[in-house]
């Protein structure tokens, strides 16, 4: 009982203070290229399942909507912008086991186009540690917060060895369209092309239950196959499930 108050206490603290500490823990082998901004797949044939803004109170639903199906997502998980992300380790360690992508999409889910160098660095510094802390490694890939990539942001992911990802498909569940809404603009932009990385939250129930299995059953009937943002994006070599 004293060690988990213990850890208890040290995730609190992490939170609050939220100092990145060295550490020797491997990083995810990044065979990719930094520094570039990605919105497709480097393929046709294939749809990246891809979610922002967790972990939340979906998270682990999400991952057994997506086990259940037999397919793989990508989570750009921050530190802080639905609560401590050590409040929800569990979940966050439940995608990864189930070799889910963990990515990272910043700390506090800052405006990182109007910050230095330093505290761009310090944002992703910040999750990297937390995802050691949890997982046990670092991602190597990010999406940036409302899709900002301007100011020193590219120069400090080249040299942080990131990958950016945006999106070309934006299913609008941010601006309250609802899933159905957004069930037409994936029919809008179609199966034909490279494949598709869209933009969702993990946040709204509907995008996690009702447009999810829509999407599954959507890459079904056009021969799809669900991938992770890692799996296919332009410079990777990889092709495991858990880049």
């Amino acid at each position: 009982m004293l060690f988990e108050c213990v850890l208890a206490t040290f995730a609190f603290a992490l939170c609050t203070s939220a100092r990145a500490v060295p550490n020797p823990v491997e990083v995810f082998k990044r065979a990719h290229t930094a520094g570039t901004v990605i919105n497709k797949c480097s393929k046709p044939g294939v749809l990246a399942l891809a979610y922002d803004d967790g972990p939340y109170q979906y998270t682990s639903s999400l991952v057994d909507t997506l086990d259940a199906a037999g397919v793989k997502g990508t989570f750009f998980l921050t530190g802080t912008l639905y609560g401590c992300i050590y409040n929800q380790q569990a979940a966050v360690k439940k995608a990864f086991d189930s070799g889910h992508q963990i990515a990272s999409h910043t700390w506090t889910h800052p405006h990182m186009g109007s910050m230095s160098a330093a505290q761009i660095q310090s944002e992703m510094e910040k999750v990297e540690q937390a995802f050691v802390n949890i997982i046990g490694k670092k991602p190597q890939y990010m999406r940036p917060p409302y899709l900002e990539t301007g100011g020193q942001f590219l120069s400090v992911m080249k040299t942080m060895n990131y990958t950016v990802i945006t999106d070309d498909v934006d299913a609008g569940d941010w601006n309250n369209q609802t899933p159905q809404q957004s069930e037409q603009k994936f029919q809008q932009a179609g199966a034909a092309g490279n494949g598709h990385i869209p933009l969702m939250h993990e946040t709204y129930q509907g995008t996690v239950t009702t447009l999810t299995q829509w999407l599954i059953s959507w890459a079904k009937t056009n021969n799809l196959q669900i991938v992770t943002v890692g799996t296919y994006s332009p410079g990777s070599s990889r092709m495991s499930l858990n880049d």
